[in-house]
């Protein structure tokens, strides 16, 4: 009863959200300050960035890299540099990559900046520490905003994400993936099986009611 409520509520939900993130705002988190370009994910009104932060903050950093997949505003990014992680920011909308350069520029911190559908346009090297905040609807998105939010309609974002994943992370990468109970946990699992990954939750946290997994890739 409760997922199909929240199906329902959903579109009414994105509408308001479309509508607050039509103008430029400000954000701060754990004394990062941040602007969020219309079009790009606003992490201080979903679950997902927060609670990443709250887990990544228990790891130590100091002189690893970090792949962050789906950047957005870049603050994930920008708070690992400030760990004295050597980062890489990608994302896939070009709007995206825009803001987290205006954000590191205002935070006084030097990245990497790509943008890349996943791992396509990052050289073949292996990270310490990846980090994804995946879209995971089942539905094709239709324009650059809507790659935050939906996978494909038949979840083509896992299909790629654990086919090239590999190529990118050693046996001692932390591979690190936050999703909801509003996703379809099964499917995207089975996905990563047939591609010899395991999904192992470290961490899961409810809020307003919402159970949310950051899970490690194994």
């Amino acid at each position: 009863m409760k997922s199909v409520i929240k199906r329902i509520l959903f579109p009414i939900l994105k509408s308001v959200y479309n509508i607050y993130s039509s103008k430029e705002r400000s954000y701060s988190y754990k004394g990062i300050n941040v602007r969020v370009m219309p079009g790009v994910f606003h992490p201080g009104l979903f679950f997902s960035t927060k609670l990443l932060l709250e887990y990544i903050s228990q790891n130590e950093l100091n002189g690893k890299t970090v792949l962050e997949l789906g950047a957005g505003s870049g603050l994930i990014s920008i708070y690992c540099v400030r760990q004295n992680a050597k980062v890489t920011a990608s994302d896939i909308n070009p709007t995206a990559i825009n803001n987290i350069i205006k954000n590191s520029e205002l935070n006084n911190v030097k990245l990497d900046v790509i943008e890349s559908d996943l791992f396509d346009k990052i050289e073949k090297r292996k990270f310490d520490y990846i980090i994804i905040n995946p879209p995971y609807f089942p539905k094709n998105p239709k324009n650059e905003e809507e790659l935050a939010w939906f996978c494909g309609s038949d979840f083509q974002y896992f299909k790629k994400l654990f086919a090239q994943l590999n190529n990118y992370k050693s046996s001692e990468t932390i591979v690190l993936m936050i999703l909801s109970e509003n996703c379809d946990l099964q499917r995207i699992t089975s996905i990563a099986n047939e591609n010899h990954f395991s999904l192992g939750i470290v961490f899961q946290k409810k809020v307003f009611g919402e159970a949310n997994y950051i899970l490690r890739i194994s």
